[in-house]
């Protein structure tokens, strides 16, 4: 029996190399566009490509994440520094979907991480990012360099995730550098801690949602600068007094013409009643598991 012939994908005619590529997934998209500056210019022309989705995550591990347009599987790119895991190929299956796992060895994770994500974002042609996730104090001495790398290529990002483990490790000039230069569309979260009030990071205008779980920052001016439909805040120290004006303010439409939803970890609701809304309309609806309050 004749051994098959190899089959010449890229001689077919354009559409029909597209049907084979919307086939494959992000991997193997990206390993044939490898094979030659042929492939990669092909690959670089399907029309498709661009709703596939990128997010980028900055731990501990470095990993850029690809979803098909089916999102039934998604690829992952995961770097590492343990020459053993070069190569090696993991499947986790979750509800029917499927994350795929691909570990790559470098001696410097965050430069290969960069030249990687490059010719991901090159090869799909995505200018802007769905998610990105950094933790601010996993790689602090080169958080600059990254946060200009995204700035230099990532027109914008869809929803951002800010963190931090270390709390001995200041990275509040670094939280505002990322806020003052990352255009952030969707959602921010932020679970970095900043003490000083003089924090001089950009809070992203006209999002969807705002989640800041260390808000000690956020004074009365800033909060009513805060531009998003849904904002929860945590560990603030705007005073009684302040959110009264503020839900005075918002209630005459003077500010937070946006807002749909505000989330406070005010513990309890009848002092927060009595020291806050004790001259403001307003109802308490006890719906079993959370106390909601209207206005």
């Amino acid at each position: 029996m004749n051994p098959s012939k190899p089959f010449p994908i890229l001689r077919l005619p354009f559409l029909a190399i597209e049907e084979v590529f919307k086939a494959m997934h992000p991997f193997e998209i990206i390993n044939l566009s490898m094979i030659s500056k042929r492939a990669k210019g092909i690959a670089k022309q399907m029309r498709f490509s661009q709703k596939y989705s990128i997010d980028l995550y900055i731990n501990k591990t470095l990993v850029i994440m690809i979803y098909g347009t089916k999102d039934l599987v998604s690829c992952t790119y995961v770097m590492t520094s343990d020459k053993k895991m070069n190569g090696k190929s993991d499947d986790e299956e979750h509800n029917g979907y499927i994350i795929r796992k691909v570990f790559k060895y470098s001696k410097d994770p965050v430069e290969e991480w960069k030249l990687l994500f490059k010719y991901v974002r090159e090869i799909f042609k995505k200018q802007s990012i769905d998610a990105v996730s950094m933790q601010m104090d996993a790689f602090p001495e080169q958080n600059v360099s990254i946060i200009d790398f995204f700035k230099a290529n990532v027109k914008s990002v869809s929803e951002c995730w800010l963190s931090q483990k270390d709390k001995s490790i200041n990275v509040e000039k670094h939280t505002a550098y990322f806020l003052n230069n990352i255009t952030i569309n969707s959602v921010l979260f932020s679970d970095v801690y900043i003490n000083s009030v003089n924090f001089d990071g950009r809070i992203p205008k006209n999002l969807k949602e705002l989640y800041i779980i260390n808000s000690e920052w956020i004074g009365f001016k800033r909060l009513l600068e805060i531009d998003s439909k849904t904002v929860t805040l945590k560990k603030y120290k705007i005073s009684n007094e302040q959110w009264n004006l503020f839900f005075k303010k918002w209630i005459a439409m003077d500010t937070h013409l946006n807002l749909e939803y505000l989330e406070l970890d005010y513990r309890n609701i009848e002092q927060f009643r009595a020291l806050v809304l004790h001259d403001i309309p307003h109802e308490v609806v006890d719906l079993g598991v959370k106390r909601v309050l209207k206005m």
